[in-house]
């Protein structure tokens, strides 16, 4: 009798397991069909010490330079860390940009930078303080809506909005608030 009992357990076993896995199984199947994907927004990738250098004719026209570039999935760049772009003539500097952020736009080929932009010219030696800067580069171009203080040799300049040149060579302002002479 004993013999006969060890058996039957012994048979009962797998189909025990058998019911106990299609459970667990159906379980789990249940569970993956809930989760939905994440679709991950960050960057593609990060590159540090960038620098992208624009010539024309073996003739160097702008050095961008960011600690940190990030290039997004959609074709964007961000620059958390600030940018440095410098403009040149005939090979010789001419015009800085640097701001604590900048953003490249893809869909707009407009560069955007904010956070205590400086605009210098160099030949002419005025510099152009403001928060907020765009850049089309198709247009050659930047401007901005926000606040502007310009600082030449003999006068400082101030106003909100402003339109020029990218080397900051001409610029209109919208309107104009007021301006003192630094010399007498």
């Amino acid at each position: 009798m004993q013999v006969l009992l060890k058996r039957r357990s012994w048979a009962k076993l797998p189909v025990c397991l058998a019911f106990l896995l299609g459970v667990f199984g159906w379980g789990c199947q249940q569970a993956d069909e809930n989760i939905k994907p994440v679709e991950y927004k960050g960057p593609a990738s990060e590159t540090y010490n960038q620098v992208t250098i624009y010539s024309d004719s073996a003739m160097m026209k702008l050095k961008l330079t960011a600690p940190v570039e990030q290039q997004l999935q959609n074709g964007d760049v961000v620059y958390p860390k600030g940018m440095y772009i410098t403009f040149y003539e005939e090979n010789k500097p001419t015009t800085i940009i640097t701001a604590k952020f900048g953003k490249y736009d893809k869909a707009k080929d407009q560069y955007f930078a904010r956070n205590d932009v400086v605009v210098k010219n160099i030949v002419k030696k005025e510099q152009l303080n403001t928060e907020e800067l765009f850049w089309e580069r198709q247009k050659q171009t930047i401007f901005t809506d926000k606040f502007v203080r310009i600082t030449s040799v003999d006068e400082v300049v101030t106003g909100v909005g402003l339109t020029a040149k990218q080397d900051f060579s001409d610029y209109t302002l919208k309107q104009f608030s007021g301006s003192f002479v630094l010399k007498q």
